[in-house]
């Protein structure tokens, strides 16, 4: 597996989240990542990111273990964070947040696949506002910008938190496709998601959280028609 998590524990000074979470993801199978409020999603996104320092357990990227690394260590390693809220700067414009993005490659990348004309063809709409002060830019533009921000640091892994909030439908549905088509381009993918619609068109499995450990996880067709089991975990129909 190319992310091998083991006994993964991690919290805060409230109390422990993650409870000894064990996971495993390989490239060209999205896992989408679901779960209650507070079952510990964001918290395992941030643990793996390094901005949440573990108490014990292994997190392996392609054999190389992450866990206990700074944030900036961890990303040089080839991961990177599509983060809740998009964080974008709002005073920089969309050309100044690739550039300093460019700037922070990680050690991974042998050659720049994501170029910022290889950006603009994933996400003509930036090219269109690539002069515009990010805080100007509409919801959907800022995840977008998000997400290329992400890109241009070559990741080999990249989380996904949340992506979908506050967005409208046709722009959750155009986050869908690139995130596909960043399947096919061999970014191993990790999407933490509240909106199922998203959830299963992009992954290949399920997996879904309680109690700060993995609880279940299967298939997305199985998941879906398996709706007594989706009922009693998520609380939703599917």
């Amino acid at each position: 597996m190319f992310l091998e998590i083991r006994g993964l524990r991690s919290g805060y000074r409230q109390g422990p989240v993650l409870h000894g979470l064990d996971l495993d993801l390989d490239v060209g199978r999205p896992l989408a990542l679901l779960g209650r409020n507070g079952a510990g999603k964001s918290t395992l996104i941030m643990t793996i990111m390094g901005l949440l320092r573990p108490t014990d357990g292994s997190v392996r990227l392609d054999g190389v273990e992450l866990a206990g690394r700074p944030p900036y260590e961890i990303a040089r390693a080839g991961v990177a964070l599509v983060p809740q809220g998009r964080r974008i700067w709002p005073t920089l414009t969309v050309d100044e947040h690739i550039e300093l993005s460019a700037r922070r490659r990680g050690t991974r990348a042998t050659r720049r696949r994501w170029t910022p004309r290889a950006i603009n063809e994933l996400l003509p709409r930036l090219a269109e506002r690539r002069r515009h002060l990010a805080g100007q830019l509409s919801g959907g533009e800022q995840q977008m910008l998000a997400i290329a921000r992400a890109l241009m640091t070559e990741p080999a892994l990249l989380l996904f938190d949340e992506p979908s909030e506050g967005l409208a439908p046709l722009v959750v549905d155009r986050i869908g496709d690139v995130i596909r088509t960043l399947a096919g381009e061999g970014v191993a993918v990790l999407l933490v998601e509240q909106d199922l619609h998203l959830a299963f068109a992009v992954s290949r499995e399920i997996a879904v959280m309680a109690g700060g450990t993995i609880a279940h996880r299967t298939g997305t067709d199985s998941f879906r028609r398996d709706p007594a089991t989706a009922g009693r975990l998520l609380g939703v129909d599917v």
